[in-house]
């Protein structure tokens, strides 16, 4: 049986998280997980302190009081900075030496949650993929900010945005939501319509009048009364700042007559922010599936300026942290075969162990079923398939890719296409399976 102080610190992290959430319904706060990490690695209140940039008193008197409190209350002992690891070690045991959740847990207080559509933010079930969420927290406070996200389909663009949103509303930012797809086609038709329903959707979400038409002039363009609208009535007028959050921006790429100039009107707008002091009240994120694969100016594009993201699968760790709180009884080999199969995709990650936790089907059968229409991925890959179906030369061009025996080159809107549902990887211009699963599936299916 393991030992408490052989525990890793993600391990460790693990099992005070699920304490914590069992017992309050939250999570520790971003500054207590970093109080208990130092703690874990036996620094100091004043090397924690030091390291985080805070005042010692503020460390340990607020931040660490709060800390040892929450942990105390979830196992029912006094706890202190000195003896949690004890503590932690005889929680450890009663779990019967292992760091999983127990039955009753998951179907108690932190029941299992099929994976659809982003991670509510009190799940249990988001993992971290460090340092990209302190990095975004950090880069939002920052006046003009422009954050770029950039990854496929289901792999956590959503939660993530929602996360730096929610982080947002706690300095009592300002906060719109546009997702450019829920957009009608009709939208984009000419610049001027698409900029109008921008400016339109913002003020409604900010409960504002428009009063589109005082601010428009055709003489002068679309572009200069957008920026106009947007610094006279909107920043000019607000007493916080203004968070707006642009999901899929990657949509305009298939309008090149408007996607180069309001993607260059984005980058404008983030530049602003170093002259005028209204526009330092502007944060903007933008996310997107895929390369922007239209032809821009590199001093217009807001694709090389900011702070940018690009989300990686899950690691072996961040796998095994899930498969714990999933309750499995999780080896090591386990994960590793689990990634032969998908990677780290997150989704397919989440659905596999939803599914083992759930006890519907083995380990040994989910992989061996994965890439047929029996496995727990068959809608997933349903939907891939008739997708890519609709556009032959989409379904050629992923083919080629899936049955050769090394990374392709295409020379195709295609291929943008097929890394935006993830289904490839990209190297240069060398393209592959993203994994194994894709590979098998569709060389069987195509």
């Amino acid at each position: 049986m393991s030992d408490a102080s052989e525990l890793s610190w993600e391990q460790t992290q693990t099992l005070v998280n699920l304490l914590v959430f069992k017992h309050t319904g939250k999570h520790l706060s971003d500054v207590e997980m970093e109080v208990l990490r130092g703690a874990w690695e036996g620094k100091s209140y004043e090397e924690i302190a030091e390291q985080l940039v805070r005042s010692v008193s503020y460390i340990n008197k607020d931040v660490g009081y709060r800390l040892w409190k929450k942990l105390s209350d979830a196992l029912g002992e006094e706890v202190t900075k000195k003896s949690f690891r004890q503590a932690l070690k005889r929680e450890w045991q009663n779990q019967n030496g292992v760091a999983t959740v127990s039955d009753a847990t998951v179907k108690g207080a932190i029941a299992l949650e099929f994976p659809e559509g982003p991670v509510a933010l009190d799940s249990l079930f988001y993992v971290e993929r460090p340092p990209i969420e302190s990095d975004c927290y950090k880069e939002i406070l920052k006046p003009g900010a422009l954050i770029r996200i950039r990854g496929p389909k289901q792999m956590g663009k959503t939660s993530l945005l929602n996360r730096i949103m929610a982080y947002a509303a706690q300095q009592n930012y300002q906060a719109v939501r546009m997702n450019l797809r829920k957009a009608e086609k009709t939208v984009f038709t000419n610049l001027n319509k698409f900029l109008r329903w921008l400016c339109l959707n913002v003020s409604r979400q900010l409960h504002l009048e428009p009063n589109l038409d005082h601010y428009w002039d055709e003489e002068i363009g679309s572009k200069v009364s957008c920026t106009g609208y947007f610094q006279s009535r909107l920043l000019e007028q607000l007493e916080t700042n203004l968070v707006i959050n642009l999901d899929e921006v990657d949509v305009v790429f298939s309008y090149p007559e408007i996607a180069e100039d309001f993607l260059a009107l984005l980058r404008e707008w983030h530049e602003e922010a170093m002259i005028q002091e209204s526009w330092r009240k502007l944060r903007l994120i933008i996310s997107h599936s895929t390369e922007a694969y239209i032809s821009l100016n590199i001093h217009q594009s807001p694709f090389n300026v900011g702070l940018p993201i690009r989300l990686p699968p899950f690691n072996q760790q961040q796998v095994q942290t899930l498969a714990q709180l999933h309750g499995l009884a999780w080896t090591i080999e386990d994960t590793q075969q689990l990634m032969a199969m998908v990677r780290g995709h997150p989704h397919l990650i989440r659905l596999a162990l939803y599914h083992l936790a759930r006890q519907d089907v083995s380990f040994q059968q989910l992989l061996q079923d994965a890439p047929t229409c029996a496995g727990v991925y068959s809608d997933h890959l349903r939907r891939c398939l008739g997708h890519v179906k609709q556009q032959p030369e989409l379904a050629a061009a992923l083919k080629q890719v899936v049955t050769a025996q090394s990374p392709v080159q295409l020379e195709s809107v295609a291929v943008y296409q097929l890394d935006s549902m993830g289904l490839v990887c990209l190297n240069g211009n060398q393209v592959s399976p993203s994994c194994a699963l894709y590979r098998q599936y569709f060389s069987a299916n195509l």
